[in-house]
C-alpha cells in the first residue's frame, strides 16, 4: 500500500517551494524535484486551485507557498491530489460490498478501517512544512 504518484511529486513540489523560500519558475521546480515539466504544472495548478501555492503569471512570474509553513501538512497536500485518505473503499460514500453497508454499519471490518483511517490522517496532518524545512 502507498500513495500515488502524483501525491509523492505535491509532497515534494512544496518541499521543494517550502526549503528555496521564494519564487520559483515551473521549469526550475522541475528540475529540482525530477517531476517532469508536464506533470508539474498539472500538480502546481491543484496546489494553486486549493490556496497552497501562489501563481504569478508575467517575466516576474512563478510560484511561491501561499500560507505558512506552520500551517501546511503533509495530510493538506496528499488530500489536494487525492482526496480524504481512507484505508479502503468501503469508507467511501459511492461503494457498496453488497453487506447492505453504510453509515451506522456494524461491519467489524468497517469499523478497524475506519479506525486505521482517523490514526493515518492524524499523523499526517501532525506533519508540518515548517518541521520539514528545518530537518534539511
Amino acid at each position: 500500500m502507498h500513495i500515488t504518484l502524483e501525491a509523492d511529486y505535491a509532497v515534494r513540489i512544496v518541499h521543494c517551494l517550502a526549503r528555496n523560500a521564494r519564487r520559483m519558475d515551473a521549469k526550475s521546480i522541475s528540475d529540482e524535484t525530477g517531476v517532469t515539466l508536464r506533470f508539474s504544472l498539472k500538480i502546481l495548478r491543484k496546489l494553486v486551485s486549493a490556496g497552497i501555492i501562489k501563481s504569478y503569471k508575467g517575466t516576474q512570474g512563478g510560484y511561491e507557498v501561499a500560507r505558512p509553513l506552520d500551517e501546511i501538512t503533509l495530510n493538506d497536500i496528499i488530500e489536494t491530489v487525492e482526496g480524504p485518505f481512507t484505508l479502503s473503499r468501503c469508507l467511501k460514500g459511492d461503494y457498496s460490498c453488497g453487506q447492505n453497508c453504510g453509515e451506522g454499519c456494524d461491519c467489524v471490518f468497517r469499523g478497524i478501517y475506519e479506525e486505521i483511517s482517523q490514526e493515518v490522517q492524524q499523523k499526517l496532518s501532525a506533519v508540518k512544512f515548517s518541521d520539514l524545512v528545518k530537518n534539511k
